[in-house]
């Protein structure tokens, strides 16, 4: 053994990255705590993984490579086992000579090299690559949860194919580390570290599809090709771990799921789809308890963070919120409940679903089954003495006429309306047949929203564009010689290759003022009290708001467009 971790530490004193010591500390505490020297080595360091891995490669003689962009042939990732592939997390790369390559991000692993070699049948050569790169690569090559489904596929214990044999036995009170179960909570697992808000299982003619949505942009999760086969099973363990009846498979259904992962509580919504190949779920991801989004976070600029705290100190009216599925509005209307929430302020709100929990707020979840919509909700509220109402959405004239009822009676109201901008929202309320005085009086200020992805600060570049092109678009380009420069993506490991990470709100703001009120009484278009707003006001549509932080190095060119074009061609 000493001559082991002498061989060991003269090998690692060879890549002359340890202080004199050092190592002897790191090695000893590896030892002592039955610690992997890798990871040792790195915790105890300041080492960068690259760093260290390209040191040791050349100590021992081994070729030191990166995997990404790499492709590998069928024939050569058939000769490692998936189970080996997951077990050690390594990858066969190339056949060389009878030997074949293998990339490994730790070669200090007991009995290695034997392992693969007793597995793949030849000689093994290996070589060093990142563990992020290996990791990527299995995924990629393998499909996510692929061991487990190698496994699944040699379990005798229940046939997966049999649609009935999943409804005689309670998959709850089988073994926790049964194989449909682990898969399960792998394709949740890799969704929450992908920062997804969505997952759906979608099946196809001759496979099952899996889709991540990530930053609001859907994205394939490699799955292994054997996947379709148990469809049937993946699906049913989803209905179980749901309260759904696994045994209803003609009609849709919605659940909910409650985990906890790494210390973060996530609440699953899950809902089910008869399809012609079978039924397609989705699943969204809701972080309950985790930090809420306050104003500062939405992405305002300083002017529109100032008017709409204004508008949401008020004590009466109401306060709109609109853009279409998937733009934030329930967030941003989380985030004003947050800014007021105070012990002097009763707080209702008739949500569906209930998306965060929120402490001092009393939080009502909508069940239209047994009556409890928002309409009759509502008229609950107001005889329980609230000083604010958040309503989930206005869907109907009922609910319209109730919430300007509370804000003409004192009440200060928010709530979210499908329309595609801030004006559009008046003619929408119209529409509902509520009366122009009403809609006059008691709206006090519409907020138009969407969502675009956030440059990655690691890897953005500038970019010269066009100007014919910005022009075309109407980009301000007088103002690129004061704030540019426009950045582009370019994509890292820490976005995942995407050159993009995380989200960030464009807004338009529209004041319903004493300018704006006699429009409303005239019936007046929505473009009309645009125009009017921005020639009082100095309203910003999204696409300017887009402008701004696109000077501001936060997103891209593409993304404006992207999530402003209908409105563009709209105007237009």
């Amino acid at each position: 053994m000493l001559t082991k971790n002498r061989r060991i530490h003269d090998l690692l004193d060879s890549t002359q990255l340890f202080e004199p010591g050092a190592l002897a500390a790191i090695l000893s505490n590896a030892r002592e705590n039955g610690i992997p020297i890798r990871e040792a080595v790195l915790s105890g360091s300041s080492l960068k993984e690259e760093e260290f891995l390209e040191k040791l490669a050349e100590a021992m003689e081994l070729p030191f490579q990166r995997l990404k962009e790499i492709e590998i042939e069928n024939e050569i990732l058939e000769k490692l086992p998936t189970k080996a592939i997951f077990q050690y997390n390594v990858v066969p790369l190339a056949e060389e000579e009878n030997s074949l390559k293998v990339a490994t991000s730790d070669p200090f692993i007991p009995g290695l090299v034997d392992a693969l070699r007793l597995a793949a049948e030849c000689r093994i050569q290996l070589v060093l690559s990142p563990d992020e790169d290996i990791s990527t690569a299995a995924k990629k090559f393998y499909g996510v949860g692929a061991e487990t489904l190698d496994r699944m596929m040699q379990d005798d214990r229940i046939d997966l194919e049999d649609d009935d044999s999943l409804l005689k036995q309670d998959l709850s009170e089988l073994d926790q580390e049964a194989s449909v179960v682990k898969f399960v909570n792998q394709i949740i697992w890799e969704a929450y570290k992908d920062r997804a808000t969505d997952i759906h299982i979608e099946p196809m003619e001759t496979d099952l599809r899996i889709r991540y949505r990530v930053d609001g942009v859907l994205h394939e999760t490699p799955m292994p090709p054997q996947l379709k086969r148990f469809q049937s099973s993946i699906i049913s363990r989803i209905k179980v771990m749901s309260n759904m009846d696994i045994a209803e498979k003609r009609l849709p259904q919605d659940g909910r799921i409650s985990l906890r992962i790494r210390g973060q509580e996530i609440d699953v919504r899950v809902s089910t789809m008869p399809t012609v190949y079978g039924e397609s779920v989705s699943l969204r991801l809701l972080m309950r308890g985790g930090g809420l989004i306050t104003m500062k976070d939405l992405g305002m600029e300083p002017r529109d963070s100032a008017l709409l705290e204004k508008m949401i100190t008020r004590p009466h009216g109401i306060l709109l919120v609109t853009g279409p599925t998937g733009s934030g509005k329930s967030t941003s209307l989380y985030a004003w409940l947050h800014t007021i929430n105070s012990v002097d302020k009763r707080i209702m709100s008739a949500e569906d679903p209930i998306e965060y929990e929120m402490p001092g707020v009393n939080q009502v979840q909508m069940r239209p089954e047994i009556g409890l919509t928002f309409a009759n909700t509502l008229r609950t509220f107001l005889r329980q003495d609230p000083d604010v109402i958040m309503v989930g959405e206005i869907r109907d004239k009922e609910t319209a006429e109730i919430s300007i009822r509370a804000a003409l009676t004192g009440h200060l109201v928010f709530s979210t309306i499908h329309t595609n901008d801030s004006a559009s929202t008046i003619t929408r309320l119209l529409d509902m047949g509520i009366e122009p005085f009403l809609v006059a009086s008691s709206v006090e200020g519409i907020v138009a929203q969407r969502l675009v992805r956030g440059l990655c600060k690691n890897c953005r570049r500038p970019v010269e564009l066009d100007e014919a092109f910005l022009l075309e678009h109407g980009f301000p380009v007088e103002r690129l010689k004061n704030e540019g420069p426009i950045y582009e993506a370019a994509g890292c490991d820490e976005c995942r290759g995407s050159g993009y990470k995380g989200r960030t709100g464009i807004f338009e703001i529209l004041p319903v003022t004493d300018e704006i009120r006699p429009l409303i009484i005239a019936h007046a278009s929505a473009s009309e009290i645009k125009q009017r707003a921005v020639a009082a006001h100095g309203v910003k549509n999204l696409r300017e708001d887009g402008w701004d932080k696109v000077l501001r190095g936060v997103t891209t060119i593409d993304e404006i467009l992207r999530v402003t074009e209908e409105d563009d061609e709209a105007e237009e």
